[in-house]
């Protein structure tokens, strides 16, 4: 098995169906993050420093270079700002990938994926794109984050969980939102 398919089969697993994937995926997960760091770890840093950049060209390559770039660092680096240095190119990837009509060739969870970068930005530009996508996937659940995550930056410019992480400031409006939604959006 190649390292792009090793890296779909592990994020999207070989047998379970999205809804049971979903807790290993946004919820907090020590043995989830260990595995990752332990079999994809050296691919995360070689993916940040530029490498794999010939994955862009097939729709499975370009899907697993994001996840290098986009989800395995959020995993990694929790509470860091390094968790977040991946998120330029991967939007770059996924716009790329769009434009080819990769996202046409997969099912509606791995379109997701494809999709979350522009979710993860915080440009508004790609959060309202965001939810566009997200609303061609008729999933209620999807869609909510993408607008929440889109209200967030609408509201503040940028994601105020992510402050502290990247040595940010907050404001006391920021500081407030966040006590009551401790996720951030």
């Amino acid at each position: 098995m190649n390292k792009i398919d090793e890296i779909l089969n592990f994020w999207f697993g070989a047998d379970s169906p999205p809804d049971r994937r979903r807790d290993v995926w946004f919820m907090a997960n020590d043995d989830f993050d260990a595995t990752i760091r332990e079999e994809f770890g050296a691919d995360v840093e070689a993916a940040l420093s530029g490498s794999f950049e010939d994955w862009k060209e097939t729709p499975e390559g370009c899907l697993a270079l994001i996840l290098l770039l986009d989800q395995f660092p959020r995993n990694l680096f929790r509470g860091k700002g390094k968790a977040f240095a991946g998120d330029d190119r991967a939007v770059e990837l996924a716009k790329f990938a769009i434009e080819r009509g990769y996202d046409r060739d997969f099912s509606a969870v791995r379109r997701s994926f494809l999709y979350l970068p522009f979710e993860h930005s915080e440009s508004l530009e790609d959060q309202d794109r965001s939810v566009a996508l997200f609303e061609s996937l008729d999933d209620e659940i999807w869609l909510d984050f993408a607008v929440r995550h889109r209200e967030t930056i609408t509201r503040f410019g940028r994601f105020p969980s992510r402050n502290h992480a990247l040595g940010r400031d907050s404001t006391e409006a920021e500081l407030a939102f966040l006590k009551e939604i401790p996720m951030g959006f």
